[in-house]
């Protein structure tokens, strides 16, 4: 490749899909609700299981990051507001 020749890749930009259950434009409520079977999903399954990671890009391209770390805290001191386990 010559000092000229930039190479340029393709990327992929994917966001959530439509849920029917949340057909509003707000989506917090479809934000909190990827960010809980995200990690009840995990609990049951296991950080390998692959179909828990559809849950994690979508929790992630809908929360802002503010409220995803607010609601990591508070799992990690025990007050989150819902019960993960399986």
């Amino acid at each position: 490749m010559s000092d000229n020749e930039t190479e340029t890749k393709a990327i992929t930009i994917r966001t959530a899909g439509f849920d029917a259950r949340f057909p509003n434009t707000n989506q917090t409520k479809h934000c909190w609700q990827n960010y809980v079977d995200y990690f009840k999903c995990i609990k049951a399954r296991g950080e390998d299981f692959a179909p828990c990671q559809q849950f994690f890009r979508a929790y992630h391209s809908l929360c802002p990051n503010d409220f995803i770390s607010k609601w990591d805290t508070q799992r990690e001191e025990g007050n989150f507001p819902v019960k993960l386990d399986p």
